[in-house]
């Protein structure tokens, strides 16, 4: 366990410099002041919550949070790939399997403090359209923290191919790449709950606030299916890096 910890510090520490947390408030930034120009002008009660869910999420959801998780797993890969930087880490008393938690754990912390930052950029813009008394903070929260699950399959998918292409660029370039579909490939109920790229956007934007294609499958089916990739490809990027010759 203190080999952990001291593997999560260094995790830390060379993530901290590289200043890639600065783009963890951007997404919520943007998300704001798209919810801040949502008009309401026919829509009162409870369905202002789903309009203005519906339009913060879908940028930030189906587009921004795939592709941080892929600039967050190439990040925690940058600096063992130049200068032989897995075989100065390895060559110290911590096991590969423990290297591989501690950058995915430093991913899913981030990312939950982008959704944390989300949460409070859709309460900001409901003050500004005067309904944040009648916030449902349940259903704000099961979306948040929804879609914060929906991104682990991906990050521990990154995490892997990051490990496996030293070149920094390529992993982005193809994250992308398999980002922009996403709205296409959400209309399929048969393709889009397998499709890690989409399934932030599929936890998050649900119910009343989009009801179409694989948005109508039940929360249990997607967050099962969520479950099985994470662990399929957790399990793929242990079972590569633990045979990899450094």
């Amino acid at each position: 366990m203190p080999g952990f910890r001291r593997l999560l510090s260094s995790e830390w520490m060379k993530l901290s410099k590289s200043r890639v947390w600065l783009l963890v408030p951007v997404s919520p930034a943007i998300a704001l002041l798209i919810g801040a120009l949502v008009s309401f002008d026919s829509v009162s009660g409870s369905d202002r919550y789903p309009i203005l869910l519906s339009a913060m999420g879908q940028f930030h959801a189906m587009f921004f949070l795939p592709i941080l998780t892929g600039i967050l797993a190439a990040f925690v890969c940058r600096y063992e790939h130049g200068s032989g930087g897995w075989k100065q880490l390895l060559s110290l008393p911590v096991s590969r399997t423990g290297v591989i938690a501690a950058k995915l754990l430093i991913i899913a912390v981030l990312l939950a403090a982008v959704q944390l930052l989300f949460a409070a950029a859709v309460y900001v813009a409901s003050v500004i359209h005067g309904f944040a008394p009648e916030l449902p903070w349940g259903a704000l929260a099961s979306a948040v923290a929804g879609s914060w699950l929906g991104c682990l399959p991906l990050a521990a998918l990154q995490l892997g191919v990051s490990t496996l292409w030293s070149s920094f660029a390529a992993p982005l370039a193809v994250n992308v790449m398999l980002t922009l579909p996403n709205m296409l490939v959400a209309n399929s109920e048969k393709i889009a709950p397998y499709y890690p790229w989409a399934q932030p956007a599929l936890t998050m934007l649900r119910g009343d606030a989009l009801d179409f294609g694989a948005f109508a499958l039940p929360i249990e089916s997607l967050l099962i299916t969520v479950l099985g990739s994470f662990v399929i490809f957790l399990s793929a990027s242990l079972v590569y890096f633990n045979r990899k010759e450094i």
